[in-house]
């Protein structure tokens, strides 16, 4: 009985063997940024490229709900993916915004020590900054420091002249419209339900969201359409660990495990005076960057975001391999409820009590900041690749060499600083991995 259920959801996710299959050369899975990014860099080589996205448009997820802070490459040890493209990052975005007309501003960065026991560690950040290649980083004295900025209270201050801000979503906008005259096609609304490698080429399975959304549980959810991509990116984002393991032929073991860490952002109300010109950073904390100060391009002040680890839904075949101890009626149950909410399984709203957790991080560097300033605004989710008290882990991207998949290209644990590493991320993987 058990069996039969297995492989009763088993077919329910599997491709129709009647479903049309057409050859095409590039596909782009995910529509965040960084999946927008590649598309148009593929494209600027002169191949034909078709960018996949669940959601009905570009954006929807990590890229639109972060800090829109453009780094200058200080955090990341020296050598890794994140350092490398944190710094050439930076000035590609700075020269792409320049020449593209897209809304940014070079405003800079103070990350503060406020108490004595925290200037050692301010100590390591400028190290692994200058050794990363990051020009102008400046220590301040807390007299110094409060003159640039008198709401602010610190003993020390890192100054960064090369951090900024940018407006995402016109960022995104530009991207797409590039990537769009040459020869780019987005679609929307549109999920990749797994795929299989198959001689030198993976096979997706392609379905129309509204499908996967409303699928019964007890008719097949059956591929409408296979894409024979010659490359393919796996860009996916937060699903880009559970797609990948929804590929048939690629090894479990090169794919790591996924950890999510959901940040709130909160703003500040009724504020007829900004109370900083730069952006004001605390010393980072487990899983982030601290709750900061992040000004965007209409003067709106935001505080966050902070760090909860939320759990997210298993991958189905891993969830079946855990709990096939269920019975098979509840054990299909309950895949049917992860499959039903398999695109939209984060909460994104913000409690308005977790406020009172804000109040006392921003007031170590803010100590006038009034009860009852904040007001909600929104919530992200990291995509990490380690959890709680775990060393960071760099960005990981996969191609042949490491998991045997001729054109295939994983992209795994693309949080900050994706966003400014967007256009060296996609650089890189043109000119690494494109044949």
């Amino acid at each position: 009985m058990l069996k039969q259920a297995f492989q009763s959801v088993k077919r329910a996710v599997t491709t129709s063997a009647n479903a049309a299959k057409e050859k095409v050369d590039c596909v782009v899975i995910g529509a965040g940024v960084v999946g927008i990014a590649i598309a148009r860099e593929l494209a600027l080589k002169g191949r034909e490229v078709l960018v996949l996205d669940s959601a009905p448009t570009f954006g929807t997820g990590t890229s639109s709900r972060n800090s829109e802070v453009i780094h200058a490459g200080i955090y990341y040890p020296q050598n890794s993916l994140k350092a490398m493209f944190c710094v050439r990052g930076r000035k590609l975005l700075y020269k792409y915004c320049s020449e593209h007309e897209v809304p940014h501003k070079q405003i800079g960065k103070l990350i503060v020590a406020t108490g004595p026991l925290e200037i050692p560690k301010l100590n390591k950040l400028l190290k692994c900054g200058t050794q990363n290649g990051v020009d102008g980083l400046r220590m301040l004295e807390g007299f110094e420091a409060m003159k640039m900025e008198p709401e602010l209270q610190c003993v020390k201050a890192l100054l960064s002249p090369a951090s900024g801000i940018v407006d995402s979503h016109s960022l995104m906008l530009s991207l797409v419209g590039e990537a769009e005259n040459r020869r780019t096609t987005f679609s929307y609304n549109t999920t990749v339900i797994g795929g299989h490698h198959q001689g030198n080429c993976m096979h997706l399975y392609v379905s129309e969201s509204k499908n996967v959304g409303n699928w019964n549980g007890q008719s097949s959810l059956q591929s409408e359409l296979i894409l024979i991509p010659r490359f393919v990116v796996n860009s996916a984002g937060l699903s880009a660990l559970a797609l990948a393991k929804r590929f048939v032929g690629l090894k479990s073991s090169v794919i790591p495990p996924a950890y999510y860490a959901r940040g709130c952002y909160f703003t500040l109300a009724n504020t007829k005076v900004i109370p900083f010109k730069h952006l004001i950073y605390p010393i980072p904390e487990d899983g982030g960057l601290g709750v900061h100060v992040t000004l965007d391009l209409d003067g709106q002040v935001k505080f966050g975001p902070d760090v909860e680890w939320i759990n997210g839904i298993d991958d189905i075949w891993s969830f079946m391999n855990k709990y096939s101890f269920f019975s098979p009626l509840i054990l299909f149950s309950v895949i049917y409820d992860l499959l039903h909410g398999l695109y939209s399984r984060f909460d994104y709203s913000v409690n308005v009590n977790r406020a009172e957790r804000f109040y006392p991080e921003i007031r170590k560097y803010y100590p006038k900041l009034s009860d009852g300033a904040l007001e909600p605004g929104y919530a992200g989710i990291r995509p990490k690749l380690s959890g709680p008290g775990q060393p960071p882990v760099d960005f990981v991207i996969q191609g042949e060499e490491s998991h045997g998949v001729p054109g295939l290209v994983n992209l795994f644990g693309i949080e900050s600083p994706g966003l400014t590493s967007s256009i060296a991320i996609a650089e890189y993987i043109a000119a690494r991995f494109l044949r």
